[in-house]
């Protein structure tokens, strides 16, 4: 209660707050639109827990943290078209096993025995498979010019590069406003089914079949992604962009834990906390809570306010501007990947995206990229410990156990000019 009320004092709302309370709308309005108009998902439920969740987090921490969808089983869900009970599952079997994880401390351990670089393979390979799903939507549309259509995809691609440096207007608002405007002129009985429609989430039944499904499927590829994105990365950024107000792994694995352990029952997408959407709410001018606090009371009043009839508008939303949103979002996801420079790194991260692309399995693909990477780790070792054998140790004769030498060698006796 006290770490409440000391995060609820130093909320401020400004313009700068309000601003940057949109940075993370490249993330959220692409994969919430997505799964609402191609899955079914409930845009209103999810709508109105995702501002439930922003205050929540706005009242536990004092920073811009913030509250995205779980991007692997969103990405499955689009790509493979997982239907709404397994992608309700999913969350909520990732959210018990994070809270499990945070509770009991094991997360750091867990952290340190899967490899930063299959992590990045899986982003890579839902970066790209997201990729291919929004191209795949705009040249579904079988149109060269009308209100949906590839030269409707192509001004809204050139509407996301021209803001793509603007740290005032996000892309993703833009397009979601454009989207609306075309829905409309295509469909003008839209606006007759949108109107005042109060409304709370729920209860969504889900059954034991549901879990069993989405478990290979949507939630074991989300689980690694959650601990590196979700828990350690935004620690850590937290720690660099708010030295003072850094959150614990322990605190955000138990708040990522808690969410979808309820919403997952009235039908809220799967969300968790994110480094990304932190970078982007920091980038556009957000620095208390005060930015989240404002972004969950409009999402809970648009929800309350509209209700079901939302739906109608997803559903209308035009394949090609939405493509294009989830397009630049997957190459966002896979952009992440850039830091695995290392030769080892490199290609576990690619083994890792290769196989699960390849095979059409993320789950099959974490797998085997996990194996590879634990089994270049003992190779590794393996090498570094015979390197390190003393030479009173080996077997005479035997030059396998031989100590290497490497002042010795023919290289370093060369002279510079000659390598």
């Amino acid at each position: 209660m006290i770490r409440a009320l000391r995060s609820l004092r130093l909320a401020r709302l400004n313009r700068h707050e309000v601003a940057g309370s949109l940075g993370d709308m490249g993330t959220f309005l692409p994969l919430l639109v997505g799964m609402a108009a191609q899955n079914g998902l409930d845009f209103s439920a999810s709508l109105f827990f995702a501002g439930l969740f922003n205050i929540l987090t706005g009242v536990l921490f004092a920073i811009p943290m913030a509250v995205q969808p779980m991007k692997a089983i969103a990405t499955v869900a689009l790509t493979s078209g997982l239907p709404v009970p397994q992608i309700l599952a999913a969350g909520i079997t990732v959210s018990a096993i994070i809270l499990l994880l945070g509770l009991t401390g094991l997360i750091d351990w867990l952290n340190r025995a899967i490899p930063k670089s299959v992590v990045r393979g899986l982003q890579l390979a839902l970066g790209l498979s997201l990729l291919m799903k929004g191209l795949q939507m705009v040249t579904g549309t079988h149109a060269w010019i009308a209100p949906d259509s590839y030269a409707t995809a192509a001004v809204s691609a050139l509407v996301v590069l021209a803001l793509f440096f603007s740290t005032r207007v996000p892309s993703a608002l833009v397009l979601f406003g454009a989207g609306v405007l075309l829905a409309t002129w295509k469909n003008p009985g839209v606006l007759n089914l949108i109107h005042l429609d109060w409304s709370f989430p729920a209860w969504t039944p889900l059954a034991w079949a549901d879990f069993v499904d989405a478990f290979p499927r949507a939630a074991l590829p989300q689980i690694p992604l959650t601990l590196l994105n979700s828990v350690i990365a935004v620690c850590a950024l937290s720690a660099q962009l708010f030295p003072g107000s850094a959150a614990t792994p322990r605190r955000v694995s138990i708040s990522v834990g808690l969410m979808n352990l309820v919403a997952g029952w009235f039908g809220g997408m799967p969300m968790c906390h994110g480094a990304g959407g932190l970078a982007g709410q920091y980038r556009f001018g957000a620095r208390t809570n005060g930015s989240i606090l404002f972004l969950g009371c409009a999402k809970m009043f648009v929800a309350v306010l509209f209700g079901a009839s939302l739906m109608a508008l997803c559903r209308a939303f035009p394949a090609s501007v939405l493509g294009v949103m989830l397009a630049f979002s997957g190459i966002e996801l896979a952009l992440v990947t850039r830091d695995q420079t290392g030769r080892t790194e490199a290609f576990i991260m690619l083994l890792t995206a290769g196989a699960c692309l390849g095979l059409d399995s993320v789950a099959l693909g974490f797998v085997l990229g996990l194996v590879l990477a634990w089994c270049l780790r003992l190779e590794s070792f393996t090498v570094e410990r015979e390197r390190l054998v003393p030479a009173s140790d080996a077997v005479p004769g035997d030059a396998a156990h031989a100590p290497v030498n490497t002042s010795t060698t023919a290289t370093s006796r060369r002279p510079a000019s000659s390598t």
